[in-house]
């Protein structure tokens, strides 16, 4: 042993004078991938997002009464016997989640499915604080309800995205209460996008995500890296009622269109320029040579659309900016546009693009648009 330590020691001052300079200028490889990238040493981590926005995510416990069948009714002694109300009323509890969205104002988003049968909601917010909450108006066909928390100060609101912006394989982090255990961030990436044909609500133009969503996470917060809300999470597909991949947000801008009439009137005035329109077949892509947009089938003679200069034929690919990509998509953006306001439609005619400005215009109970439109 001593004999090993005593040729070390000339060996190791010979290294040091044969490498002395080169060690000079050494410079480890950690303090290389630091200087050429601070962060490329750090752990990935989501912590700082969630650290950000979870404070604008609340849990909702909302009371309310509800009429059912009496089962003592259907038995006919009882029924000859004593005097028994076919129904009865009877109180039930439900639990969701919501995002703060105005923290001036006290307004929160939550799903309207949440809301059902509401008496009286309760907000929690993540520091634990609870407000008794208003409820503002709420939209059945968008899944979409705005409540106003009571009293509430220092809240913390999340900053609105651009759901039209969105891509395929974009990461997002989804933020609610499942199950009401308490909340809970989990993570995926957006599956796909305008999903209809669900049956869940009327206006369905729907985000698809595998970040896990299960019941009380309905409300909740659907985010993007930036920290931004560009969804609520809304729905789930799963044959035995928990997550399995498949999870549904309604689109931010989608919500952010039906807060702004539910803040104003308390519930969504809905118009239509009178058109009927269908998706792009297979056939019809490979004469034209476009797969996205709403073909438009029939339009209403003397509607806003026909004023305005549009005809059968004609392909709407974009509502004031804003691409359509289906026919659900474009029923959703001119459902959700304020009545007697323009917007402006591009479509395509014969391979060439126009636009015209089209008035939306109220419905009247016979479901034909008042003919009140000019052209572009």
């Amino acid at each position: 042993m001593h004999v090993i330590q005593l040729m070390k020691a000339p060996l190791a001052l010979l290294f040091r004078l044969l490498l002395g300079p080169a060690l000079l200028c050494w410079t480890p490889p950690v303090a290389i991938a630091e200087a050429i990238h601070p962060a490329a040493t750090q752990v990935p981590t989501l912590a700082p997002i969630v650290r950000e926005t979870t404070p604008a995510v609340v849990n909702i416990s909302v009371r309310g009464r509800v009429r059912e069948d009496n089962p003592l009714y259907r038995d006919p002694l009882f029924r000859e016997f004593f005097d028994l109300p076919k129904q009865v009323e009877k109180e039930i509890h439900s639990a969701g989640s919501g995002v703060i969205v105005d923290a001036s104002r006290g307004y929160v988003l939550t799903a309207n499915h949440v809301m059902s049968d509401f008496n009286a909601a309760q907000i929690t917010t993540k520091d634990g604080r609870k407000f008794p909450a208003r409820l503002v108006g709420r939209d059945a066909a968008t899944d979409v309800a705005l409540l106003q928390l009571q009293g509430a100060n220092a809240l913390k609101a999340m900053p609105l995205g651009d759901s039209d912006r969105l891509e395929v394989g974009d990461y997002v982090i989804a933020i609610g209460n499942p199950f009401g255990i308490g909340q809970t961030v989990t993570s995926g990436i957006i599956s796909a996008l305008g999903r209809t044909g669900l049956g869940k609500q009327g206006y369905e133009d729907l985000i698809q995500t595998d970040a896990a969503i299960n019941p009380g996470n309905s409300g909740g917060a659907l985010v993007n890296l930036r920290g931004q809300l560009i969804g609520l999470n809304a729905a789930i597909i799963s044959p035995g009622g928990g997550n399995v991949g498949i999870g549904f947000a309604v689109p931010i801008n989608t919500a952010r269109r039906v807060m702004e009439q539910l803040g104003q009137y308390g519930m969504v005035h809905r118009g239509q320029i009178g058109v009927s329109a269908r998706d792009i077949a297979p056939e019809q892509a490979m004469k034209n040579g476009r797969t996205e947009g709403a073909l438009i089938a029939n339009l209403v003679q003397g509607s806003p659309a026909e004023l305005a200069g549009l005809r059968s034929g004609d392909i709407v690919i974009a509502v004031d900016g804003a691409p359509v990509r289906s026919a659900a998509q474009l029923r959703n953006r001119i459902g959700l546009a304020p009545v007697n306001t323009d917007v402006r439609l591009g479509f395509e005619r014969q391979g060439r693009q126009f636009s015209a400005e089209v008035r939306i215009a109220p419905i009247e109970p016979s479901g034909r648009p008042k003919t009140s439109a000019h052209a572009g």
